[in-house]
């Protein structure tokens, strides 16, 4: 063995570890990237949500107005028990 074995060794660590960096930047910078997206996404989706509410709520209040009643009651009024006979 003589010294250029240990320089080749140093190198190629060397080498290796750049290339190892590089790696990484690369995979934080993807990660970062998909991140961003996917917050962006979900705030897309709030605000579509947040209109699709205001949408129904309108709808709601305009169905009010023709006098007709909501699903939601009529759906409640099916719900309800009957009260049980007492007498038995």
């Amino acid at each position: 063995m003589d010294g250029h074995d240990g320089d080749n060794s140093k190198q190629s660590s060397a080498d290796m570890t750049v290339f190892v960096q590089n790696l990484l930047q690369q995979m934080q910078t993807r990660f970062q990237t998909m991140s961003e997206s996917i917050i962006s996404k979900i705030d897309e989706m709030g605000n579509r949500i947040d209109e699709l509410e205001q949408s129904i709520n309108d709808l709601r209040g305009e169905m009010g107005q023709d006098g007709a009643p909501s699903p939601s009651a009529s759906l409640k009024a099916k719900e309800e028990p009957k009260p049980a006979d007492e007498s038995a």
